[in-house]
């Protein structure tokens, strides 16, 4: 068994290489070229070990990556500083005008595309004859429906969109979180039978309010005395330690009280990220600060897009249910598009969500790795294969064909923003 240091010495180096390759060869986006060259690898291994079984070059790499917990690394430590750093680099002022909007997409959105998903899974895996529970089929609909924060900012750095329009969609994505993790939560525990009253009105309602106000309220707290200390002093190298504490800080004190950590670390980051800069952080200390979280960002993105694309070497994928999760990649996007036109026929908003914008929006709605995370993390069924070979297959389809053509969508779709 390797150290925790050779496994991240290991990621460290293949994301350097394949960044390096990418550059200098593929001129993919950063990200999405990481992701790509990490599948082609892991599939060219499958590959040689079907032709050369007596290497076991698969068998060797594939136990190596099985000591990489997915769903722990993605949810208790990437997680938290990713979501920390997109968050400080949101205008909070421009979010608050549209906070409303954003809102309903994250709330409304995430509800109405779990509901089309789970009904067209579960009809698609009936017609394709490997059916799966309805229950089950609505536990695919909320990991898979909510966008990933991560993957949409990290999508979003290679589009240029109007302002107002980019803030709406980071807004969505780093709000949805918490609406879509309090769904799986409770229709896990109800397709596994254990649901109790945690499944009833009530119960959703007392772990909503938990979940998503507590973690809220946490985030603002915690931002709040960071901010203050970072205004009674002027040291750069204490002000930055100040920013990683409260982000690690925020995020385990959350997990402590049963609180959504994703939406701590977001509303600590919105906090910080507007009032610091105004006066409690000189232009030094600015600099190493935005550079820091530039930097972490960059890095733990490379690192977590390379192991989606390894991923497919300790996953067990079905060969009959990749019929089923071909189906889930359209059934996907017609709720997206509905989950994103809805608001506009309930509301009749206009501004940047306005009806030219839907097909930009729809496009935009990028999964990642807190898809494949929550998917890895249901407990062990028959739903649980093809629920996983569907999040992959969304989660590939909607990083590489949707984030590499999203520029050219903008550019058709949105000339008038």
């Amino acid at each position: 068994m390797i150290s925790i240091f050779d496994l991240a010495a290991l990621l460290l180096t293949l994301s350097a290489l394949f960044g390096w390759l990418n550059r200098r060869f593929l001129r993919m986006p950063h990200t999405i070229g990481l992701l790509v060259m990490g599948l082609l690898a892991s599939l060219s291994l499958v590959g040689l070990d079907l032709a050369f079984p007596a290497q076991h070059l698969y068998a060797d790499l594939t136990q190596v990556l099985g000591q990489v917990d997915f769903t722990d690394v993605v949810m208790n430590g990437m997680l938290a500083f990713l979501l920390f750093a997109g968050a400080m680099s949101l205008d909070l002022r421009m979010l608050r005008d549209r906070a409303w909007a954003v809102a309903t997409l994250a709330l409304v959105g995430t509800l109405i595309s779990t509901a089309i998903v789970g009904g067209a899974f579960w009809l698609a895996a009936d017609l394709i004859g490997r059916p799966v529970p309805l229950a089950w089929a609505f536990v695919f609909g909320s990991l898979i429906s909510p966008t990933d924060p991560v993957a949409v900012l990290a999508t979003l750095k290679n589009v240029k969109v109007p302002e107002a329009l980019e803030v709406e969609m980071q807004g969505e994505a780093l709000f949805n979180d918490g609406i879509g993790i309090v769904l799986f939560t409770v229709l896990v525990a109800f397709a596994a039978g254990s649901g109790g009253e945690a499944t009833s009105a009530s119960g959703v309602a007392k772990l909503l309010l938990q979940e998503a106000g507590g973690g809220l309220v946490l985030g603002v707290v915690t931002g709040y005395v960071a901010y203050r200390a970072m205004r009674a002093i002027d040291d750069f190298p204490v002000e930055v330690l100040i920013t990683l504490a409260l982000v690690a800080g925020t995020y385990a004190l959350a997990q402590k009280l049963h609180f959504s950590g994703p939406l701590a670390v977001v509303a600590a980051g919105l906090l910080v990220g507007d009032r610091a800069p105004r006066d409690a952080m000189s232009e030094r200390t600015q600099g190493y600060v935005s550079a820091l979280w530039t930097l972490i960002d960059e890095v733990l993105n490379s690192v977590l897009f390379l192991l989606i694309g390894l991923e497919v070497l300790v996953l067990r994928f079905e060969l009959g249910g990749l019929a089923l999760a071909a189906c889930a990649v359209p059934i996907v996007l017609v709720a997206r598009l509905v989950a994103v036109s809805t608001p506009l026929l309930m509301f009749r908003w206009g501004g940047n969500l306005s009806p030219r914008n839907v097909p930009f929006l729809t496009w935009a709605g990028v999964r990642g790795g807190i898809s494949v995370a929550l998917a890895l993390s249901i407990p062990e069924s028959d739903a649980k294969p093809a629920i996983l070979a569907a999040t992959y297959a969304v989660v590939l389809f909607t990083i590489i064909v949707q984030g590499s053509t999203l520029g050219m969508v903008a550019r058709r779709t949105l000339r008038a923003g």
